[in-house]
């Protein structure tokens, strides 16, 4: 009760228009699959996905301030976990995916308790995260249950099914499980805002000796954060397995894997409910539209999406430091202070 409470009020607090808005957006994305071709419902999907795993991100970084660079660590786990106890076990998806959010809290609590128990943070940490992350991939890549090196592949069927059991199927099922990861992102990230956890944890990101010394158990509170990060995040990595129905640790626990997830809300506004939203969408299209129009013009650039992404990275830091979200929101008046958006607490 105290949730749906705390829900009812993050709506009720946000200014009209920002309810209005929300609420539109949301119609949008419910009828949007009826007027797109499969190419473009794809597309629809990747936004969604690093919308999702994007908020899961901002959950560890944006709110409490813990830089992690490693999070495809948790994408992998939560993905061979799933996959892995469908394809040996016939286990379905909706069970591996309590097993694949266990797995990848118990991997956060290990991490975390190293790093926060020692104090290692900043940038420390961060490297922490990534050694973990390829610590793993090394191993799954002599893994032999789960393929190896080789990749592990789930049986791929026709896709004109709709089996939401097994998560196999039509690619407008997997919109909607998407579109569902993406509102239960938002609405988790919101709850925890709102709530005592969000709290806590904007205290620790803002002054973590001044949060300490006013009673807050910083060790608790950013334990939580990484481990709600995870769990989350975990979801994600069973979204992908079923939806590519392939995993190769190369790909799948790849530092760049990391680097997108993060880009999302670093574009759109770290700390910021919208800015994951916004980011993916913005990143997603830019390189789509850049692949289609080489393709269109007959060329072909490699790694024109990591320079994309590098570019659009190297404009933000200079001309939006706190992300595209802020100042829409600012013009518009989705919020009433820079506090809201994110922009207070370095001024």
């Amino acid at each position: 009760m105290s949730a749906r409470r705390d829900l009812i009020a993050v709506f009720a607090d946000a200014p009209a228009r920002s309810r209005t808005a929300l609420l539109a957006l949301l119609a949008a994305l419910l009828v949007l699959p009826l007027a797109l071709d499969r190419y473009l419902l794809s597309v629809m999907i990747l936004i969604l996905y690093f919308a999702y795993v994007g908020q899961a991100w901002n959950v560890m970084m944006g709110f409490c301030g813990q830089l992690s660079l490693g999070h495809a660590l948790y994408v992998g786990l939560g993905a061979y976990t799933a996959a892995a106890l469908y394809q040996h076990f016939g286990v379905i998806p909706w069970v591996g995916m309590v097993a694949a959010v266990f797995v990848c809290v118990i991997a956060a609590t290990i991490i975390g308790w190293l790093a926060f128990r020692f104090g290692i943070s900043g940038t420390y940490f961060a490297l922490l995260t990534i050694a973990f992350a390829e610590f793993t991939r090394i191993g799954f890549d002599h893994f032999g249950w789960v393929g190896g090196s080789g990749g592990f592949f789930l049986k791929v069927v026709q896709q004109d099914r709709f089996d939401l059991l097994n998560l196999r199927g039509h690619p407008l099922m997997f919109y909607y499980l998407a579109l569902a990861l993406a509102v239960l992102g938002f609405v988790l990230s919101a709850w925890l805002l709102r709530g005592r956890p969000g709290f806590y944890f904007r205290a620790i990101r803002d002054n973590e000796e001044a949060a300490r010394a006013a009673g807050v158990n910083t060790f608790r509170y950013k334990m939580l954060a990484i481990q709600v990060s995870a769990g989350m995040t975990a979801l994600a990595g069973v979204f992908f397995a079923f939806f590519y129905n392939n995993l190769f640790p190369e790909q799948i626990f790849n530092i760049g894997r990391s680097i997108e997830i993060i880009l999302a809300p670093i574009i759109g506004g770290v700390g910021t409910l919208f800015g994951p939203v916004l980011g993916a969408a913005v990143l997603t299209l830019l390189s789509e539209g850049i692949n289609e129009a080489l393709a269109a013009s007959g060329h072909e650039i490699p790694g024109a999406k990591q320079i994309l992404y590098g570019i659009a990275l190297g404009l933000a830091i200079v001309f939006m430091p706190h992300g595209i979200w802020p100042g829409i929101a600012r013009r518009f008046g989705f919020a009433r202070s820079r506090e809201d958006v994110g922009e207070g607490r370095d001024a």
